[in-house]
């Protein structure tokens, strides 16, 4: 029973003030053995269902997590998958209801219907090199799990900024709510474009890059230091966040 079918309930009298409590309370969480406890109300509150992290996980743990929350009709998100479970998670669903991108190296097992808006909200997305095409991806499949029209291009940085403004054009087009930048390197894409446009960036920075200040950390601190406004900043490759970000922004814009 979702939140809304509890206080609609309570609306009508059906149930009691006690009994619509106790309701929302037991379904606040998912407990999954000794190994999770899953937040349940989470797609209520930020539109996307808990994001499940494979990194680290005991393969056991992993498939034991995803194929309870299936069986109880619940979306499933799974994010830095290794190719080894991509290709077994792959294997174990029905086609029909996965989304999968093994760039991003996530699958999303969908056992909800999308809510179709009659607009949906445009959300652009740039990234530096190809290199960042992986986090990219990323964003990419969450703003589209959650209902937005993703504007992207791809290989656009500094190094050759001419390429930007094109794309920039046609953000700018389709009247996008934000623009998520992911870089590498030294990250300045990021700053050139939030001086650019006049909606919020948000910046991904990407753990490229060589030697002293590789592995995202000159990119991160070049984009936490901007001088251009309107610039957010989440952390080193994190595509998630960025595009659940984007995604509540954007719908802001609808509503």
């Amino acid at each position: 029973m979702s939140i809304r079918d509890i206080l609609e309930k309570y609306k009508r009298n059906q149930i009691s003030l006690e009994e619509a409590e106790r309701l929302l309370k037991m379904d606040a969480v998912e407990r999954i053995g000794e190994i999770a406890v899953i937040d349940i109300n989470r797609p209520v509150r930020k539109g996307a269902a808990e994001v499940i992290l494979a990194e680290g996980k005991a393969f056991e743990d992993l498939i034991e997590i995803v194929k309870t929350l299936d069986a109880k009709g619940r979306d499933v998100i799974i994010s830095r998958l290794s190719a080894e479970q991509f290709e077994a998670l792959k294997n174990i669903f029905p086609s029909e209801k996965l989304v999968l991108n093994e760039k991003a190296r996530m699958i999303i097992i969908l056992n909800n219907k999308i809510n179709s808006e009659a607009r949906k909200p445009a959300v652009g997305l740039i990234t530096a090199g190809t290199s960042d095409i992986p986090v990219a991806e990323e964003c990419k499949m969450i703003l589209e799990y959650m209902n937005c029209n993703v504007i992207s291009a791809y290989d656009v940085g500094v190094a050759g900024v001419h390429r930007l403004f094109p794309a920039i054009k046609k953000m700018i087009e389709a009247d996008v709510a934000c623009i998520i930048v992911v870089a590498g390197m030294e990250g300045a894409l990021a700053s050139v474009v939030a001086g650019l446009v006049d909606v919020p960036v948000i910046g991904v920075p990407v753990s490229t890059g060589y030697g002293e200040g590789g592995k995202g950390k000159a990119a991160l601190y070049s984009m936490l230091q901007s001088c251009s406004t309107g610039l957010l900043v989440v952390n080193i490759d994190n595509g998630v966040s960025a595009g659940i970000s984007a995604a509540l922004i954007a719908k802001r814009t609808v509503k």
